[in-house]
């Protein structure tokens, strides 16, 4: 299995982790996937990324979530 997050810009254009310079790591599990998004998020926004949103392979787990805050 692989967990991967879906990176989006405010008009949920997809958003290339390379075209911002940043690299997602692979992540095995969920817990993984999800330390990575709560220690990088605030990068991601100052990037110019909106929403992130988990997949387990191609299975949407959750979101998009927003990564401002509300």
């Amino acid at each position: 299995m692989s967990w991967h997050w879906r990176l989006a810009d405010p008009s949920g254009a997809t958003v290339d982790p390379s075209s911002i310079g940043v690299e997602i790591p692979p992540s095995d599990n969920q817990g993984d996937a999800e330390s990575w998004l709560g220690e990088n998020w605030r990068e991601l926004l100052d990037r110019g990324v909106a929403t992130a949103t988990l997949f387990e392979d191609d299975r949407l787990v959750y979101g998009p979530m927003g990564l401002a805050a509300p």
